[in-house]
């Protein structure tokens, strides 16, 4: 609290609330010297709650299972953080779009790192079937960029 000035501190959370002050009066007095802080000893509190078991059933957590990936689908994905690019410059044309055919050399798109422009391979043989990210986007370290749909 003294790093960051604050004088005053208060959280409520699912019925437990806390309150922390520090020195004396919040309120600074011109001319006078700094209050030294005032040290609460804390001791343990039991917290208890009244939920029933209906409202436990209701906070059941489900975990997050990725849906099943599509027999027969794969991703080209990002080797690297960068910006994606679909073609070589902006006036050329698309390395490659939706219906069209890769083998595992054909290059897909360029993600520029550090000023440095690095052709992105296919590295499966297959056709596009959706393109997963805008021109000029910048993308994560494997990140889906291309679905295709595996021959």
């Amino acid at each position: 609290m003294k790093r960051s000035d604050l004088t005053a501190f208060e959280v409520e959370e699912e019925g437990f609330k806390i309150k922390i002050k520090r020195g004396v009066d919040a309120s600074p007095v011109s001319g006078s010297r700094p209050v030294p802080p005032t040290y609460l000893e804390l001791s343990p509190v039991e917290v208890t709650r009244n939920v029933t078991s209906a409202q436990n059933a209701a906070r059941t957590v489900t975990p997050i299972v990725p849906a099943a990936e599509e027999v027969g689908t794969v991703y080209v994905k990002s080797p690297m953080v960068g910006t994606f690019y679909r073609a070589s410059s902006p006036e050329s044309k698309s390395f490659i779009d939706i219906g069209a055919k890769a083998t595992e050399t054909t290059v897909v798109c360029i993600i520029e790192a550090m000023k440095i422009m690095n052709e992105i391979q296919a590295e499966v043989r297959g056709t596009i079937v959706e393109i997963l990210v805008e021109n000029g986007q910048p993308v994560e370290y494997g990140q889906r960029l291309f679905k295709l749909k595996q021959d």
